[in-house]
């Protein structure tokens, strides 16, 4: 198992590119299976959760070949399986979202429960209610088994916002029969660059970035290629990186539309940044001042299906706020477990009230010393590598796996910053 070993209190300096979205990859890896002709996925993220997709997409028949550095061609001639295996499966959330397109291709699938971050309830139901109106009989025991002779268009209001539900469906409903329309669809940056390449490929959608989705199915989709849009989330990582180490970092390839929910939730702990183009500008000499409600009350920062503010970072923010002079309210409204990591934090000398397993009150500025951690999820992992590059002395994170599915070559990237992290076996 590795760790990194982080000497904090050092600034962040200098120019950092950003990876392509994660939660954009994944489903688009998936949708590749939606046709028999090549597939040319670019600025696909060097991690661990994309090489768990490949390996299912390669377990079910299809061929992937990198042509150059996170640019990969991916084929599924022939379909030798409709099952996902277990071992890839177990890994990571995403591997759900090859019954959307397995079951408009085959009429098909067999998927064993989804793994990923333990960060609470995370349903299942929505999946397979779109799935269901679209055709499907769905039988659920040690495995889901979905089948349909037939696809046909429905007219379906999802019973929440889910992303990777709404990209299930929609990837299921392009080669079915008809109009399909999507109500309360979830409207992410992925969710649309899913929809893009679908596009690209000849699907037809209508409604892209919005929560109605009206898709006409067609008989066949084609090859394309594709560019993953920047990841948000890992944009928002550095701000809050640059931000509590005093640093002055430039970071490239956003997409600043992708950041604007993301500027007012930091604009309340008092951090702002420009922009010109793709290039984000964090600069030193933040106030680093939590700004008030009107009237002097405390802000909250709470997240919510896009366009609120992204639950994955929530646990940014947190460590965020401990660094900030002032108080303020963080509300996580979707996941029950997402703050149970503030203990640690506690640990190191953050000043927090955890209300409920949704919601807590933090008070800074804290001085924060290294500790020992264990990194319990991908965000929560990133959490603590920033609390930790804020605190004086040394600090060890294990577990450092669940921060590297989602984190392209973290370490090497921040050292050239000026980061002293080094990564052990």
């Amino acid at each position: 198992m590795s760790e990194y070993l982080i000497t904090g209190g050092v600034p962040l300096n200098g120019t950092i590119k950003v990876s392509g979205n994660k939660n954009a990859a994944l489903p688009c890896i998936a949708a590749a299976t939606l046709t028999d002709e090549p597939i040319i996925l670019k600025n696909i993220p060097d991690i661990e959760d994309v090489r768990v997709m490949l390996d299912a997409f390669i377990a079910i028949g299809g061929e992937v070949e990198i042509i150059s550095a996170n640019v990969y061609k991916m084929q599924l001639k022939d379909i030798k399986s409709s099952e996902i295996p277990m071992e890839q499966a177990k890994k990571i959330r995403a591997s759900i979202l090859f019954a959307g397109p397995l079951l408009a291709r085959t009429g098909k699938v067999i998927l064993p429960p989804p793994g990923g971050d333990v960060i609470g309830r995370r349903r299942l139901d929505t999946h397979f209610l779109v799935l269901t109106e679209l055709g499907s009989k769905v039988k659920v025991g040690d495995n889901f088994s979905f089948t349909a002779k037939n696809l046909t268009g429905a007219d379906i209001f999802l019973d929440e916002a889910s992303v990777t539900a709404t990209e299930n469906a929609i990837m299921a409903a392009v080669l079915a029969k008809g109009k399909t329309i999507l109500t309360n669809a979830a409207s992410e940056p992925h969710v649309q660059d899913l929809c893009r390449m679908l596009v690209e490929m000849g699907a037809q959608i209508e409604g892209i970035g919005s929560n109605i989705l009206t898709i006409n199915g067609v008989k066949k989709l084609s090859g394309c290629e594709f560019e993953i849009g920047a990841d948000f989330m890992e944009v928002g990582s550095f701000i809050g990186l640059a931000a509590v180490t005093g640093g002055d970092l430039h970071i490239q390839g956003a997409r600043y539309q992708d950041m604007r929910p993301a500027k007012v939730a930091f604009g309340k702990l008092g951090i702002f940044w420009a922009h010109e183009g793709t290039v984000i500008h964090v600069p030193k000499n933040q106030s680093m001042e939590v700004n008030h409600d009107l009237g002097g009350m405390i802000p909250k920062i709470d997240d919510a299906p896009w366009p609120g503010f992204p639950p994955d970072l929530i646990s940014i923010v947190i460590v965020v706020a401990t660094q900030i002079k002032g108080t303020v309210l963080i509300h996580e409204k979707m996941y029950e477990s997402r703050m149970f990591f503030v203990d640690k934090l506690i640990g190191m000398g953050a000043r927090i009230v955890l209300c409920d397993p949704h919601r807590a009150v933090i008070s800074g500025p804290s001085k924060l010393h290294g500790s020992e951690l264990i990194s319990p999820d991908v965000r929560a992992g990133m959490a603590m590598l920033i609390a930790a590059m804020a605190a004086e002395g040394k600090s060890v994170i294990r577990n450092v796996y669940q921060i590297e599915r989602g984190y392209e070559h973290l370490t090497d990237r921040l050292a050239s910053l000026g980061a002293q992290i080094v990564r052990k076996e």
